[in-house]
């Protein structure tokens, strides 16, 4: 498989890319430079950090913001507030994405990524509900193609965590580690799984995506990018096999910008595979 760069976008800290099948859209974020991109052109410039996004059923985008959950509606100038949480003034949201019911699920982290103040939320339009606590970094999330697992990563801990998954109640439980990282690859950030079941994961620090069997734990496939602060990825394209992903330039050193001057671009990956959907928000 080869690695295609789409943009060379410098973004700081590329990340939550998602693939609108309404609109056969593309949207990706910067999150410390507070911008969503549709496709390769700026969507929106926020007033926030953004920590993640997702499409609306009914149109328009739901976005975590550095404390807020907000949507943002075809023709709005400015993000409308759904849900305001008391996180701890150091946090921001990170990764998130909506699952397959229809609610939209993300997590939050200490900016500094010292400590472990972060939390895992879902929202259904009315009601958040805390998931999880006592989170790091809260990243990478996927179901499996039967929605009956639910796939997690704290990226410290080095491993995907998978849940029992109750769609009807958003419910999880049963956690056990389902993939353990080695020292060496980089650390686990975004994941998105495709329809057999196996899970592909950016590599922070690793330059590379990799794909696993959660089943077996097993790594399956080592897929280069030519930039090293690789941050996530999802499936899209009309037949939900280009695999999209996005890096970062965030903490590089001028020696490891000159090495991978890509890094912070958005690149593209033609597969084999049939990736799961993007799910959208319902509420």
């Amino acid at each position: 498989m080869q690695t295609e760069l789409l943009l060379d976008a410098r973004a700081e800290l590329g990340e939550g890319p998602f693939w609108d099948a309404r609109t056969q859209t593309l949207y990706w974020l910067d999150v410390l430079n507070k911008r969503v991109y549709a496709d390769l052109e700026v969507f929106a410039q926020l007033d926030e950090f953004v920590g993640c996004a997702a499409p609306r059923r009914d149109g328009g985008l739901i976005l975590a913001l550095k404390s807020s959950i907000v949507d943002l509606l075809p023709g709005s100038a400015k993000p409308t507030v759904l849900a305001a949480l008391a996180e701890p003034v150091n946090n921001r949201f990170n990764d998130g994405k909506c699952d397959p019911a229809g609610r939209f699920l993300a997590g939050s982290m200490d900016h500094n990524e010292v400590e472990a103040s972060g939390a895992f939320y879902s929202y259904d339009g009315k009601t958040v509900t805390t998931l999880l606590t006592g989170i790091r970094i809260s990243n990478g999330l996927t179901w499996s193609p039967d929605h009956k697992t639910f796939y997690y990563i704290d990226t410290p801990t080095r491993q995907v965590t998978a849940f029992d998954y109750d769609l009807a109640t958003c419910q999880i439980a049963e956690p056990r580690a389902a993939v353990r990282i080695p020292d060496g690859m980089g650390w686990p950030d975004g994941m998105t799984s495709d329809t057999d079941g196996n899970l592909w994961i950016a590599m922070w620090g690793g330059a590379q995506v990799t794909k696993w069997d959660p089943r077996t734990g097993g790594l399956l496939e080592r897929i280069p990018v030519p930039a090293l602060q690789t941050s996530s990825c999802i499936f899209g394209g009309a037949d939900l096999n280009e695999l999209y992903i996005t890096s970062a330039r965030k903490g590089m050193s001028q020696a490891d910008l000159q090495k991978y001057p890509l890094s912070g671009g958005l690149f593209k990956v033609v597969t084999s595979v049939t990736g799961m959907p993007t799910f959208a928000f319902a509420g």
